[in-house]
């Protein structure tokens, strides 16, 4: 099969499109012919070689954790899913090897529910690992009815769904981007403000008794967050660890086959929808590397593989 491979941690000429064995189908897993993959910052960080110190690696390794396609085969006691079924997954895996942006990608069904119906195939797969962040954050920071949500990042790939999952919690929601991304996040629903210097009074203004949760997805914001959280409130991210020595909650999403479907029915109620801010072929997967790097994207990345 074809797929995109790096040899060694490095920069984006590391990247070559390779031809490479079939992975083999375990036990609990499901065989997954990519339509297509997304790009997700950590792809190029992995490859850069940030996370060697907390994920194994196996060279030549394939980037590449979302996915949407069709199921080619089931391996052994794989009752959830049958050959033809239309799949999203965060294929997420305990070591870095076989990835997504690939023909074919083994996923275990822990990590898979059905597409959304009425996604196309680069929405569908924007939407797991940004979809299930944003959701697992909001969740376990107990959003509610009548909350007031700070989302700071909300115009960014997280952020985005993270507005649209806390408005179909029935929160409002006040969202951190630049001036020319403010049209967008009042159409999501949100009533957005600029960050930078003076966030927090900025904030106030819309909230002057403070917001109940602050959901971070960019990093570096902690002194705002805590200058405009309500005495109890909850906040958490998923960029800065050290929200945890401030009361806060820090997570790395992890695979959920439940939350993935929870976030399916969302989108297909009508509540949740997936931008694609551009599409690549998977030989371009340098070019989508480059313009996510870039960290002006407004939505989803996605490496169309195969139709």
């Amino acid at each position: 099969m074809k797929a995109i491979t790096y040899e060694e941690f490095g920069d984006l000429d590391i990247l070559a499109l390779s031809e490479v064995p079939d992975p083999k189908v375990g036990p609990g897993e499901v065989l997954i012919r990519v339509r297509s993959a997304s790009v997700n910052p950590v792809d190029w960080k992995v490859a850069k070689g940030y996370l060697a110190g907390l994920m194994n690696v196996q060279f030549p390794a394939i980037p590449g954790w979302d996915v949407a396609g069709v199921v080619e085969q089931v391996g052994l006691d794989t009752p959830e899913f049958a050959v033809g079924d239309e799949v999203i997954a965060y294929a997420r895996k305990d070591w870095v090897h076989g990835g997504t942006y690939a023909e074919l990608v083994t996923a275990p069904v822990r990590t898979v529910a059905r597409k959304p119906q009425s996604l196309d195939w680069d929405q569908a797969a924007g939407l797991p690992l940004a979809g299930l962040t944003a959701y697992q954050l909001l969740h376990r920071l107990g959003t509610t009815e009548g909350d007031t949500v700070l989302i700071h990042a909300a115009a960014g790939g997280v952020g985005i769904l993270g507005v649209q999952i806390a408005r179909a919690l029935g929160a409002r929601v006040i969202g951190t981007a630049s001036e020319g991304n403010h049209e967008f996040l009042r159409s999501l629903g949100a009533e957005p403000v600029t960050y930078g210097d003076g966030l927090a009074e900025r904030v106030r203004e819309l909230a002057p008794e403070g917001v109940d949760v602050v959901a971070d997805f960019v990093g570096g914001v902690l002194d705002t967050t805590l200058a405009v959280l309500k005495q109890g409130g909850r906040h958490g991210s998923v960029t800065d660890g050290s929200v945890a020595e401030h009361g806060g909650l820090s997570i790395w999403v992890r695979p959920n086959a439940d939350d993935l479907t929870a976030l399916g029915d969302l989108v297909d109620a009508g509540k949740v929808t997936v931008p694609v801010a551009a599409s690549f072929p998977l030989k371009d997967t340098a070019k989508a590397f480059e313009l996510s790097q870039g960290g002006h994207v407004r939505g989803k990345i996605a490496i169309e593989v195969s139709r």
